[in-house]
């Protein structure tokens, strides 16, 4: 499949119950939710950081040369943290939009496809043990077919 083809696959548009989304938005859902982890982690890391600074003592001669790093630090500690949390706050407003879009599948089957592929990043044979099928043929076409559909009712209305 050219990459062309992929792209627009990727962007056919999903829609139920009045939500609407590309079928690349629902892909990046997996990995939405490990950037929110990575962005968690570092604003952990900052926060630790800025706490284990140590505490400047005033009132005591300085020598040459030497200048605020605990205050230097902070400063940019806080600015970087800022960006992380308004950056979180953003994936997270996606995260859940796309788990609100899953949620609203009227499917039971589709909807705990849905759920274990793009929530929990589950492989196709992993997904057709967990619905008790063998084949992984078997939930990849219900996934396909359900994209289709849901694409078919997009470009005709």
């Amino acid at each position: 499949m050219s990459k062309k083809v992929q792209n627009a696959d990727n962007n056919r548009k999903l829609g139920n119950s009045g939500h609407t989304m590309t079928a690349g938005e629902l892909k990046n859902l997996y990995y939405l939710k490990k950037e929110i982890k990575e962005q968690q982690r570092r604003i952990s890391e900052l926060e630790a950081a800025a706490t284990n600074c140590s505490i400047e003592i005033t009132g005591l001669p300085r020598g040459k040369g030497i200048s605020d790093k605990v205050g230097k630090y902070a400063t940019k500690i806080a600015d970087l943290k800022t960006l992380l949390e308004q950056n979180l706050e953003k994936n997270l407003c996606e995260l859940n939009r796309l788990e609100t879009f899953i949620q609203t599948v009227e499917d039971s089957e589709i909807r705990t496809i849905l759920a274990l592929r793009y929530i929990h990043g589950f492989t196709w044979q992993h997904i057709a043990s967990e619905i008790g099928k063998r084949d992984e043929q078997y939930p990849r076409k219900k996934h396909n077919a359900f994209i289709r559909k849901f694409d078919q009712r997009f470009n005709n209305t």
